[in-house]
């Protein structure tokens, strides 16, 4: 179940305002001792968390699905998407919906009831279940503010749990952070090695449209790892239904995602101010439509 972006915070009574995570979404399923963690592009990273993946191992329940996003905190409790490139905490996950427990299938059941079958699972600690921000929504989205999080995401209570894109979830944000695919990359100036920008882009309408250039956020290390990662995917034209007059462009097949921070849209849908924060594995390249 995926939340809608809306525009401005709100708020509605009967519905509940979650802290909104910068992490990687994750399916934890555990039958009997046997515990495997799935990216929502199907991919198993039960070796990537190992911490998280014994933590579910060890609730009593014999069977279990839950939903949840695997975090990095800061040092000021926030969670940041590029501190899971290079981990040196350990990543914890923060559980947000519960569908499946001991043969009972709940995704049915309103999220008032799937919500509490959550907290009574769930101890603070590697596993912890979402923090709900406020009851108000418009509170919530003070504290997110005041705090620096990445936004909100409002649930009603009474909803069921509904596959793919749904209004029944809506999401506001307090920080631009969006995922773009990476259609190419421009050739390096300077003292710059491996490559100078990328060049991203979004679906819209069934067409990878053009958003705009990346030039910063990068280390030395990262190019290098970037580089590595383009050269099989090297193509002779562009996937872009209007790429950009940019000089010195290698175009690539859109395979990988990044995640890009940015100040805002430009009047003509290009990203103003972007720097690039990572890849994500998480999330199918076909997925990544514009934002808004």
């Amino acid at each position: 179940m995926l939340p809608t972006l809306v525009r401005e915070p709100f708020h509605k009574p009967g519905w509940i305002y979650e802290e909104k995570y910068d992490g990687y979404r994750i399916f934890a399923y555990k039958e009997g001792s046997r515990v495997t963690l799935v990216s929502r592009n199907g991919i198993d990273r039960t070796g990537s968390y190992p911490g998280i993946a014994r933590a579910i191992g060890l609730l009593e329940h014999r069977t279990l699905l839950l939903d949840t996003e695997v975090v990095v905190f800061d040092s000021e409790n926030v969670s940041r998407f590029q501190l899971l490139q290079n981990i040196r905490k350990e990543p914890r996950a923060a559980v947000f919906d519960c569908l499946y427990v001991d043969g009972r299938d709940l995704r049915n059941a309103p999220l008032g009831e799937r919500r509490p079958a959550v907290q009574k699972l769930i101890e603070d600690g590697v596993l912890f279940a979402s923090r709900i921000l406020s009851e108000n929504g418009l509170e919530a989205d003070k504290i997110a503010r005041r705090r620096g999080l990445e936004g909100v995401v409002a649930k009603d209570l009474s909803s069921p749990y509904i596959e793919g894109r749904s209004t029944r979830w809506l999401k506001f944000k307090v920080h631009q952070e969006d995922e773009f695919v990476i259609a190419g990359y421009t050739a390096p100036a300077g003292s710059r090695e491996y490559f100078g920008s990328l060049l991203l882009g979004a679906y819209k309408g069934g067409e990878l449209r053009y958003a705009g250039k990346v030039g910063t956020g990068f280390t030395r290390q990262s190019l290098e790892e970037l580089y590595r990662k383009f050269q099989p995917l090297i193509r002779a034209k562009p996937a872009l239904a209007d790429p950009p007059r940019e000089k010195s462009v290698t175009w690539l097949a859109p395979k990988l995602v990044a995640q890009i921070a940015y100040q805002e849209w430009t009047g003509d849908r290009k990203l103003r101010q972007p720097v690039f924060l990572g890849l994500r594995n998480d999330k199918p390249a076909r997925d990544v439509t514009f934002p808004g």
